[in-house]
């Protein structure tokens, strides 16, 4: 029989390889793992290699700290408490023991304007580390003041609630593929060189701008941009696609604060549509088609590649009908269609679209002979339901290729006998249309026809 080991034998864990090393510690809490370094001198510098950490701030304003494997992550755990100054010099000085690259950084929630300066030296301090690909700025109060340094390996930037100011001579990120703006304040000039100076841009998203002196006045000139997503509110008095050859999908979002507010966002909204007319994919997000219901549309405009739309349906019925038929118009060779239904008030919403859209003839819309082959009806709310029928019906009348009409969304897990004999008397266009009712999980599919 084998005598046992004695204690204090061989030390196995710390003969492990760095690299495995590193990833134990990636499994750990950053408290645990920096207090690896105890365990002998071999792991005293390993914490350190880790190119992703999380950092928060504790009970006692203290660094609470956590890991992942995407980068570091400065999170002050409390969102309501604002950061002291105390708390970022700790933070620059764990970042100052890092060995290796970092890959991300994250910051966010609450500081003060006299702290820029502060927040401006840890951005240096992690441009020094090299090798950044992740540059998150989160809910920074609209105060702090961001001077964005080079990041020459940058791919991914999000900034939310913050004021932007380029370097002199700024060329453009080189290597930035995502760029996602919310809440910014930020100049024409700047926006314009951030978004179309980084040459390998695919994704752009723009949110709720904030804007001290001059409306934004937008125009994306980006030869791989394929994703844009954009919501237009009354800081945005235009934006435009100049060019954008291999740009495929399109989310427009418009705030809705009432007539008024619409109506005056309508031209902003409707420049945007018209300068993506080549896109493959549009989704009209809320607020947008009740934009467009507010200004008259152009005769004869089409959009010759659009395979999918989704929109909002929303608000006001008739004059929203009329903004929708249009764009069914418009839409020659969509293929997909999905639509929400949402922000209805009360009222006898359903009467009025049977007479607009099942009390009329329905001519000039190509796509409901020819290529619309899948419509989907989202619906959230059971006051909504009929409104869904009642559209549903519209199509499965009028479109003569219809595959699938399927209605989806928590307002369909209680299906009432009425709402299932509404659909069965209606008879499709299409010989082939199949009709489901996608219910709650608990309840499963019901097939219709």
């Amino acid at each position: 029989m084998a005598a046992a080991e004695p204690m204090g034998g061989a030390d196995r864990i710390s003969a492990l390889p760095v690299d495995i090393k590193i990833s134990i510690l990636s499994l750990l809490d950053l408290n645990d793992a920096i207090r690896t370094s105890a365990l002998a001198r071999s792991w005293r510098p390993i914490w350190t290699l880790l190119p992703c950490l999380h950092l928060g701030l504790g009970n006692g304003n203290g660094l609470g700290l956590g890991l992942d494997n995407h980068g570091l992550v400065l999170l002050p755990g409390d969102s309501s408490r604002t950061v002291s100054s105390d708390w970022i010099e700790r933070a620059h000085h764990l970042v100052s023991s890092l060995r290796g690259p970092l890959d991300l950084f994250e910051l966010t929630h609450r500081f003060t304007s006299d702290q820029s300066p502060l927040i401006e030296r840890l951005l240096d301090l992690v441009l020094q580390k090299g090798g950044l690909e992740t540059l998150h700025l989160y809910c920074l109060r609209r105060q702090i003041l961001v001077h964005l340094p080079p990041f020459h390996s940058l791919k991914a930037l999000h900034l939310s609630e913050c004021h932007v100011l380029l370097p002199n001579g700024f060329q453009g990120f080189r290597s930035l593929t995502t760029l996602e703006l919310e809440g910014v304040q930020i100049s024409n000039n700047h926006l314009h060189i951030l978004i179309n100076a980084s040459n390998n841009l695919t994704t752009f998203l723009g949110s709720e701008f904030l804007v001290s002196e001059h409306p934004l006045s937008v125009s994306i000139t980006s030869p791989l941009l394929r994703h844009l997503t954009f919501r237009i509110d009354c800081s945005v008095e235009k934006v435009s696609v100049i060019s954008a050859p291999s740009l495929e999908q399109v989310e427009i979002r418009a705030s809705y604060s009432g007539a008024s507010v619409s109506k005056k966002l309508a031209p902003v909204v409707l420049g945007l549509l018209l300068s993506v007319a080549m896109v493959s994919s549009l989704n009209l997000e809320y607020g947008a088609l009740t934009c467009l219901s507010r200004i008259t549309l152009p005769f004869n405009f089409a959009f010759p590649q659009l395979r999918s739309l989704m929109v909002n349906f929303e608000f006001y019925p008739k004059t929203t009908c009329d903004a929708f038929l249009w764009l069914l118009k418009s839409m020659p060779f969509v293929e997909e269609l999905k639509v929400e239904l949402s922000y209805w008030d009360r009222g006898n919403w359903d009467e009025i679209l049977k007479e607009e859209l099942l009390g009329k003839k329905q001519d000039g819309i190509s796509c409901l002979n020819q290529t619309l082959k899948s419509v989907t009806i989202y619906s959230y709310n059971v006051n909504h339901v009929m409104i869904g029928i009642t559209l549903g019906k519209f199509f499965l009348l009028n479109t003569k290729v219809l595959k699938l009409m399927k209605f989806q969304g928590s307002a369909w897990s209680i299906v009432k006998p009425g709402m299932i004999e509404e659909l069965q008397k209606a008879e499709a266009a299409s010989s082939d249309a199949r009709v489901v009712i996608f219910c709650h999980e608990d309840n499963g599919t019901i097939n219709i026809k």
